[in-house]
């Protein structure tokens, strides 16, 4: 990719491939599985491997942005850095932990609180997507690379991608009234943006609030590079360059043209479910 941020773009691109060999030498082998504490979920010896190789790399290569990391246990204040780096470094673990292929990685980066470039790599299928807001999205995979873009037209009727793992009980109230008939059960939420992003699904809805801003700032990069929408369930952008970094608001990831036909819907959903 050329452009603004082509170095940005090349050393997370080179950092999530590192760590995804990493994360596949563990995927390949015996490991353990832990709990975090307060039900953070669980977290394996990949987990803390791909986050040192991201980070590090990312601190040497860029010395002066501010880094925030999932598996971190010291991250920078993102509202004392113009430029802030948000990574996952194992997006799905739970999806690792089952061995179903489903997970990523995630590097990306907000400028003036706003995503403007990330990288979303999928180590088992050697798919690493990039994406610079403005610029547009590609997709390296199988040695061959091509331009990313969201469908010209929604599918009819419209195809959700859903949480495999966290299939919430608020997928019928968004189904019916939009007349859905095909739910895709996808773990990481890299995965879920790169369909939205590649045209293969029209909208993934997160009615909770378990989620961070390391899990949405890559793949909110990716997608609105390759053309489409992403914002909390109420429509709004998401912020990087605040003190929460819990998504309390849910998220809604979509094709453009259907942005005024979902929101009132999930909006109505996000009201339900406590979250707005």
């Amino acid at each position: 990719m050329t452009g603004r941020f082509t170095r940005e773009v090349e050393v997370a691109s080179r950092l999530a491939r590192e760590a995804g060999r990493a994360i596949l030498e563990v995927y390949g082998g015996e490991f353990e599985v832990f709990e975090k504490p307060e039900g953070g979920g669980p977290v394996t010896v990949a987990d803390a491997r791909a986050n040192e190789i991201i980070v590090s790399g990312l601190r040497e290569a860029f010395p002066g942005d501010g880094v925030v990391a999932e598996e971190s246990e010291v991250n920078a204040d993102p509202e004392r850095f113009e430029r802030c780096w948000f990574v996952d470094p194992l997006d799905g673990t739970k999806e690792f932990t089952r061995r179903n292929d489903q997970f990523a990685v995630h590097v990306g980066l907000a400028v003036a609180g706003e995503a403007r470039a990330g990288v979303v790599f999928q180590p088992t299928a050697d798919r690493l997507f990039a994406g610079v807001v403005g610029e547009g999205c590609v997709l390296w995979s199988g040695g061959r690379t091509r331009a990313v873009r969201v469908a010209k037209e929604p599918h009819e009727p419209l195809r959700l991608v859903a949480s495999r793992s966290h299939r919430s009980r608020w997928t019928a109230a968004i189904c019916e009234p939009l007349g859905i008939e095909r739910v895709e059960g996808v773990g990481s939420v890299g995965i879920k943006c790169a369909m939205v992003a590649s045209g293969e699904v029209d909208l993934y809805v997160h009615p909770s609030r378990v989620s961070y801003r390391w899990d949405a700032c890559a793949p909110e990069a990716i997608l609105r590079a390759a053309g489409g929408f992403f914002a909390d369930l109420s429509g709004a952008a998401l912020r990087y360059d605040v003190g929460e970094l819990q998504n309390t608001r849910g998220l809604l990831a979509c094709h453009p043209a259907i942005v005024d036909r979902v929101l009132p819907i999930v909006a109505d959903v996000g009201r339900h479910a406590r979250i707005l």
